[in-house]
């Protein structure tokens, strides 16, 4: 079998040239031709272009994709192209190449074109990004006027509302809570245990126990639980009754939704956090004192170091934390459900950005707390 070879021949008559095609249109036959005659047709510059391939034997993606670089010259100089004679199982390729889908999905995938477009994406994206802080600024002002008004007029909180989100917030997480506080203290004694048993000094895993979960974990970690089980609770809800446009119903009432809605679960939240945050720290001093009792030490001794170590700022300063991170899991998870837009996942999505939120703030905020602390000495 002889190898493939192709021949290409010029023949002008005016502007208008002649391409005659001879041979394997094939990939290995492509190369040699691609630049010579890309060359000459820049350089012959023909008004019209006329492509015989009546004599082609075999052609492959690869000469149809020459055949079309020859056009895409023409057409960029808005001159003819003709092609003439190419065989019916050559012509369906060539026609697939040159439809209009398939130009247009090129099109959309061209780098130039996605190159075109970055400014408008970076711009849409900085609007987004104002916009949202507006709306986060709007929402806050709004809450904090809500608040002062339930304040001073406590009649105005749907006090109903209120002890049903505290139920649905605390009583039924206290579970979760506690069993993700005992194993917490069970396995950061164990974990500290291991090296301080080398030197004697077991008992100080209390104090450590102790400080970590009064100061630190325990608000951090009650927070980052109610932001994921609390937090996409309020943006569900609201969520869902803003795509059912009950939220309209009430601004069209006269009803504001951050007093008729928000203010309620905000209540919830904020007076839960600190009991469930008890409820975690006590739950993590019981596995830490099984930890100890099972190296040999009374559980009386256990008491007196935590005694010791632990001081009422301790305790005072990771409930004030707890406050505010409840307050903060609340309003995001409500802020989220009302910026709920139309559509079948826009619940989900904003329930999402409820946790992530939460949970962002959260963190931030304790970094916040935890250099203020340092710096007051407490």
């Amino acid at each position: 079998m002889s190898e493939p070879h192709v021949s290409a021949v010029f023949q002008y008559s005016g502007s208008t040239a002649e391409l005659k095609l001879v041979g394997d249109l094939q990939i290995s036959t492509v190369p040699k031709l691609w630049n010579s005659t890309r060359d000459e047709i820049a350089v012959r510059k023909p008004s019209r272009l006329i492509v015989d391939a009546s004599e082609l034997e075999s052609c492959d993606a690869s000469g149809i994709a020459l055949l079309q670089e020859w056009k895409y010259l023409q057409d960029n100089k808005k001159a003819e192209f003709l092609l003439h004679g190419l065989k019916e199982e050559f012509t369906y390729l060539y026609d697939l190449s040159t439809s209009v889908q398939l130009r247009e999905k090129w099109e959309e995938k061209s780098f130039f074109k996605d190159l075109k477009g970055k400014p408008t994406e970076i711009g849409k994206k900085f609007v987004d990004s104002v916009s949202n802080t507006q709306s986060l600024i709007s929402f806050i002002g709004e809450l904090t006027v809500a608040i002062f008004h339930s304040i001073y007029r406590p009649k105005l909180v749907r006090w109903k509302d209120a002890f049903s989100s505290a139920e649905k917030t605390g009583v039924n997480a206290w579970i979760i809570i506690a069993l993700i506080g005992f194993l917490l203290g069970l396995i950061m004694s164990f974990q500290s245990a291991i090296p301080m048993r080398r030197f004697g000094a077991e008992i100080f895993v209390a104090n450590l126990v102790g400080l970590s979960l009064f100061r630190e974990l325990g608000p951090l970690m009650t927070a980052f639980i109610l932001a994921g089980r609390s937090g996409s609770a309020y943006a569900a809800e609201l969520g869902t009754m803003k795509v059912s446009e009950e939220v309209d119903a009430l601004t069209t009432m006269g009803l504001s939704p951050v007093q008729f809605l928000v203010i309620p679960r905000i209540i919830a939240s904020t007076l839960m956090t600190p009991l469930l945050t008890l409820v975690f720290n006590l739950l993590g001093l019981v596995g830490g004192a099984l930890v100890l009792i099972s190296f040999g030490y009374p559980l009386v001794t256990f008491i007196n170091q935590i005694v010791s170590a632990v001081k009422t700022i301790d305790l005072v300063g990771g409930l004030v934390k707890s406050v505010v991170f409840g307050l903060v899991v609340g309003s995001i998870g409500c802020y989220e459900g009302l910026r709920t837009t139309t559509g079948a996942g826009a619940v989900g999505e904003s329930t999402t950005k409820a946790v992530v939120g939460g949970i962002i703030y959260v963190a931030v905020l304790d970094g916040i707390f935890s250099v203020a602390y340092f710096y007051l000495g407490i």
